[in-house]
């Protein structure tokens, strides 16, 4: 694994000691990962929605019903500081 490649992909820029530093630390991340490719999955099904082996789609876990909304003054009673009907937040610029 580059770790270069990694960190150019990622937009970072790291020193020549970080590289030293990283670079076998992701040969042990990558090594462990690898690990899942030894396991026998073949009759295992699916445990969250996705695709099937074929393609097909799974049968969600339960329906994607939108529930209703709190409402601004239960939102608001629970807030440590309002303001004019809004959430009151230290300034950080």
């Amino acid at each position: 694994m580059d770790v270069r490649k990694v960190a150019k992909l990622a937009h970072l820029e790291i020193t020549e000691e970080e590289v030293a530093l990283y670079t076998p630390q992701m040969k042990d991340i990558v090594a462990y990962v690898e690990q899942l490719n030894e396991l026998d999955t073949e009759n295992v099904e699916p445990a969250i929605g996705g695709l099937t082996p074929e393609g097909e789609r799974t049968p969600p876990a339960r329906e994607d019903v939108p529930g209703g909304s709190i409402g601004q003054q239960a939102a608001l009673a629970e807030a440590p500081s309002a303001v004019e009907g809004h959430f009151q937040v230290p300034k950080v610029l």
